[in-house]
């Protein structure tokens, strides 16, 4: 027996259609770092209609790939929607990758069209050379004369190649599992992997985005998305707002923090989303100098750990940090952390520190290290391993036996994040299973350390890593970033872990760095420190 419902595509193309006229009105605003650009969704679904034109006469009839090299503002979120919306794929390439890096993931996509913002010309141009298959750069709030091509690449300039194009296209008709936009990992091994997001994956994510129970994401909204469109699809924000009409406020390329209170304090944002290294800076910034955030309410945290001190921090400023997990192969909305209800303060706040509660399109399940599946008490630690309608099944070009392959098996993914699962569904992580510290025998959770670590109110930053000891195998190197005019010692930041930590995990190797180093999403390059660890490049404290 069937159902008696009518069938349609759940694709870009219907949701363009519906943004553009039911809530026409709303705002899209990027910041120029002293005031904005202001557009409504009906300018951005005319400006997307002439984008899709455009990109007809330069060939994208098909499934061609149109990436874009661009920070997050308008022009972005118009290449967001037309691109898909025609047929084509979105290929958001991440900026912040080496230069290897964006050769191999533009060719290996087979990207034919480049979008490149004008600040982003001379980034682009040490690496268009070597873009095999790329036949045209447009460059968007620019010169396209500062861009040297190499032969066979034509540079066009997007107000001119827009210019005169119809502000209406017939969108066609896209099956919903065909492929819509794709991100790369900026995995830490191995060349990155590609993840290609299907019409349907992105039209379910962007309603689990705006249910209450998730990032409540609502027409009354103005998002602030700080979080970049290279990165996971900017956590699916832009679409979801499209669907529901929130307005959004895009920051460009101004995301320190004394311009992103700026932008806060004249565009009033009531929800944000950014990695936990954004929240740090502006609260420094906060610090010396003081500002109201209202009607600012709620920042959804991702990417990383947000320490417990950080949330606590905001709680005080009015903004409630809502804990997230998530990766670029689950697009990238694993869990969020919503507490159960009629909870006190204080029980609220044990839920809240976790990494999130799953929704029901995402099933979950812990293995041990024989593949055994394990409990879920919140005592059993094990790797995650998650399914789902918008969970990557493979990588893109990635046969079986391939490097990246292991990641999934049997239908599921292998995340890589070590943890437990509370009995009603709320995600505890400890670590990822290659950050995890193996000493005599037993586990130390190196993100707990750097919670604790993080309390102290002289430390701005620390990340723990693992190094070789004769006795214990390994023990944990804290690597501190001191708080501006702040002074500690090791012997001091380790007596203030004492009654935070179990004794044996205490750490007796400390140093002191100007700045934990960073991936290209914002998150601690442990490899990097554990490098220069090796190396003798960093000064070391060894507490008796």
């Amino acid at each position: 027996m069937l159902g008696t419902m009518q069938d349609g595509q759940l694709s870009i193309a219907n949701l363009i259609r519906h943004g553009s006229r039911i809530h026409a009105s709303a705002e899209v605003v990027t910041w120029t770092g002293a005031e904005s650009r202001r557009h409504t969704y009906a300018d951005v679904a005319r400006e997307g209609a002439r984008l899709a034109h455009a990109l007809r006469g330069l060939g994208v009839t098909g499934d061609q790939r149109v990436a874009t090299f661009m920070w997050n503002n308008t022009e972005h979120l118009v290449a967001y929607l037309a691109v898909p919306a025609m047929g084509a794929v979105l290929h958001t390439l991440n900026i912040r990758l080496f230069p290897e890096q964006l050769t191999y993931v533009a060719n290996h996509a087979e990207d034919h069209v480049v979008l490149v913002d004008g600040t982003l010309v001379p980034l682009l141009a040490k690496v268009l050379p070597t873009f095999e298959t790329v036949r045209h750069v447009v460059v968007v709030n620019g010169d396209p004369a500062s861009l040297q091509a190499p032969d066979g690449v034509t540079v066009h300039s997007y107000a001119d190649l827009l210019d005169g194009q119809p502000d209406e296209f017939d969108w066609p008709v896209v099956d919903e599992n065909s492929a819509a936009a794709m991100c790369y990992t900026s995995g830490t091994t191995g060349d990155p992997k590609g993840v290609v997001y299907s019409h349907r994956s992105i039209w379910l994510h962007s309603m689990q985005v705006c249910m209450t129970d998730s990032m409540a994401l609502a027409q009354s909204d103005r998002a602030l998305v700080i979080v970049p469109q290279f990165h996971a699809m900017s956590w699916g924000l832009p679409y979801a707002a499209w669907m529901v009409g929130s307005s959004l406020v895009m920051p460009d390329r101004f995301l320190q923090p004394e311009p992103l209170a700026a932008m806060i304090a004249a565009e009033k944002p009531t929800m944000a989303g950014a990695v936990p290294t954004i929240w740090q800076g502006l609260l420094a910034h906060l610090h010396e100098h003081p500002q109201d955030l209202a009607p600012l309410n709620r920042a959804v945290v991702g990417g990383s750990a947000c320490p417990p001190s950080l949330m606590k921090a905001f709680d005080e400023l009015g903004v409630t940090i809502i804990h997230a997990w998530g990766m670029t192969e689950t697009s990238p909305l694993g869990s969020v952390s919503r507490p159960p209800a009629g909870l006190s303060q204080e029980e609220a706040w044990n839920y809240r520190i976790l990494q999130g509660r799953f929704p029901a399109s995402v099933r979950p399940r812990l293995v041990d290290d024989d593949g055994n599946e394990l409990p879920w008490d919140n005592e059993a630690v094990g790797e995650l391993e998650v399914a789902g309608p918008w969970v990557a099944a493979s990588y893109y070009r990635v046969g079986a036996g391939e490097e990246g392959s292991e990641k999934f098996h049997d239908g599921w993914l292998r995340t890589g994040d070590v943890g437990a699962i509370t009995p009603d569904g709320y995600l505890r992580l400890t670590d990822r299973s290659k950050d995890i510290i193996k000493s005599g025998g037993e586990w130390i959770s190196s993100v707990d350390l750097e919670n604790a670590v993080m309390a102290h109110p002289a430390v701005a930053e620390a990340a723990v890593i693992g190094v070789p000891d004769e006795k214990w195998d390994e023990r944990p190197l804290v690597a501190v970033v001191l708080a501006e005019g702040k002074t500690a010692t090791p012997d001091e930041l380790r007596e203030f872990l004492t009654d935070k930590v179990a004794k044996w995990q205490l750490p007796e190797n400390w140093t002191f760095v100007d700045e934990v180093p960073k991936t290209s999403v914002g998150k601690f390059d442990k490899k990097v420190l554990r490098a220069a660890a090796a190396n003798g490049r960093l000064d070391i404290s060894h507490l008796a």
